[in-house]
């Protein structure tokens, strides 16, 4: 085995992960500062602070656009793990992946239908906050 054989598994498992962590806190942090900054400046110049600056809004999605992300989610992993349990099947070359393709496939496949039955059963139960919600809609309009 060679020492090649030994990094790229690291870099991807491990660095990778790492980098990503790593420059996510740095944005965050940077727009924290500039924030700060800009409160800073407003106060030495007397003027009145919006205490909500801080506070990080994501749009809150509807329930029916969250069903929907779920359903997409459940279709492209129970896919992806159909396709690779093909390929394993049918003894396509893959470069040395053939001991992975049935642990992948049934990781992605059991995803997806865990997707699939969170999106049924969130269906189900959720049908009356969804009319109430579309209703809503129908109404501001």
């Amino acid at each position: 085995m060679d020492a090649v054989d030994i990094l790229i598994p690291i870099a991807i498992c491990v660095v990778l992960p790492v980098t990503i962590v790593w420059i996510v806190s740095r944005v965050r942090q940077n727009e924290t500062n500039r924030k700060a900054e800009i409160m800073l400046k407003a106060i030495e110049n007397g003027q009145t602070i919006n205490p909500d600056i801080f506070k990080t809004s994501r749009p809150k999605g509807s329930i029916k656009k969250d069903l929907l992300d779920k359903l997409n989610g459940a279709t492209i992993t129970s896919l992806m793990g159909l396709a690779f349990l093909l390929i394993f099947l049918f003894k396509v070359k893959t470069f040395g992946f053939d001991a992975f393709l049935p642990y992948a496939a049934g990781a992605m496949l059991a995803v997806g239908i865990g997707l699939f039955i969170s999106y049924f059963a969130g269906k189900k139960m959720l049908a009356k906050e969804i009319e109430a919600e579309e209703k809503e809609l129908q109404e501001n309009k």
